[in-house]
């Protein structure tokens, strides 16, 4: 099986001396292709700054992070923002879309930047036009962000975040702004691209929404306290009042 994902002893820490916080403290983690998994956690616990380095918006302090198997661990920033581009989809609770463009101009953006395969502005567009088609919005392509309901602009933002094909897809509270009805669409959307062979690491608060996962995983200062099928409800056990 091949992993997407691995890291081995990883680690973040912030400040110095008596200021230091250590945000994560030798986090082990292995995902494989095609898995979906849920990270979940209290505030403070580590799962944000986890994501950050598995998105390559942040780098470790100490151990290693392969990437379908690329040690990105100490990368420089502007290759960091290479492998962010090429290999991982992002998709935001706040959409992250850009207000003035059309839907289809936002989904286009990721090809712009791609530097090792950079398409004409046809194929830019064909591409587009297709994702927005395959999330239901192809009646939608050319409206603004701000004529869109936060179910579609959520869509359109996992439209973007799927058009270069990345090995990962990396969800942050995807339904966490969206009501009852659009939370579950999203989520079947999110089933149906886990269906088709695509690896997903989501971020949630939420157990309900958790449970779509194969798997969850619950970080508690810094570390991994539990990981497995059952794991919304012991992380929700370990929660403290928010």
């Amino acid at each position: 099986m091949h992993t997407v994902i691995e890291t081995t002893g990883l680690t973040r820490i912030y400040g110095i001396g008596d200021a230091e916080v250590r945000a994560l403290d030798k986090v082990d983690l292995k995902v494989q292709k095609g898995e979906f998994v849920a990270l979940m956690g209290p505030s403070g616990s580590g799962k944000s700054t986890l994501m950050n380095i598995l998105g390559c918006l942040d780098r470790p302090t100490g151990g290693t992070y392969y990437l379908d198997g690329e040690d990105v661990s100490q990368l420089s920033r502007s290759e960091l923002a290479q492998v962010r581009n090429r290999a991982i989809g992002f998709v935001f609770q706040s959409y992250n879309l850009l207000p003035r463009l059309s839907a289809v101009k936002n989904v286009m953006l990721p090809l712009l930047y791609n530097v090792e395969n950079h398409p004409d502005a046809d194929e830019r567009y064909d591409r587009a036009v297709t994702a927005l088609e395959s999330v239901g919005l192809g009646d939608r392509m050319h409206h603004r962000p701000n004529e869109l309901s936060g179910g579609q602009q959520q869509r359109v933002a996992i439209a973007r975040a799927v058009i270069n094909r990345p090995a990962i897809l990396l969800a942050d509270e995807p339904t966490g702004n969206l009501d009852t009805r659009s939370s579950v669409e999203i989520m079947d959307l999110l089933h149906r691209l886990h269906g088709g062979g695509a690896t997903i690491v989501m971020v949630t608060h939420e157990p309900d929404i958790a449970t779509h996962a194969q798997r969850v995983v619950c970080v508690r200062d810094g570390r991994i306290v539990s990981d497995g099928q059952g794991g919304a409800e012991s992380c929700l056990d370990r929660r403290e009042p928010r």
